[in-house]
């Protein structure tokens, strides 16, 4: 089921557009940590996903824009045999496509710590270094949401 908190004010839910921001901005700096895990070559897919992402939440894309770049991020991931690269390419899909839907944000966190772990890199460091990044705006909502979902 899902939260009723990451629904957007303008569709009849609490969370503000400052919060969206922040989630998006979030789930984005989460997606870029681990960037560089996708190999040596970023697929360019993947770049101009997170520049949407960036371009939405200063409003200069659209959500429909969004949702292009995200499915052609899972397309880098669903191309790839690569488990890092994968996870990779997901957190970045969920990355921009937070801008759709909020809680993506917490799957863009989610795959990030996957690619750590696929790469042997310490996950429960990535976890603190997630977290040291959210606002505090939005973070009680994000820790409480990972907890109800266990992510």
């Amino acid at each position: 089921m899902r939260d009723k908190r990451f629904i957007a004010e303008h569709r009849g839910g609490p969370l503000k557009k400052k919060q969206h921001y922040q989630l998006i901005k979030w789930a984005c700096d989460c997606a870029e940590h681990v960037l560089h895990l996708f190999g040596e070559k970023i697929d360019e897919r993947l770049k101009n996903a997170l520049n949407v992402a960036k371009d939405w939440k200063q409003g200069n894309a659209s959500v429909g824009d969004a949702r292009k770049a995200s499915l052609g991020a899972i397309a880098v991931a669903n191309e790839s045999s690569n488990l890092t690269a994968i996870a990779v390419a997901r957190s970045v899909g969920h990355a921009v496509a937070t801008a759709h839907t909020a809680d993506h944000s917490l799957r863009a966190a989610w795959y990030a710590l996957k690619a750590v772990k696929n790469a042997g890199k310490s996950r429960e460091a990535e976890r603190k270094w997630q977290d040291e990044q959210l606002p505090s705006e939005i973070e009680e909502l994000v820790i409480t949401a990972r907890k109800r979902r266990r992510i």
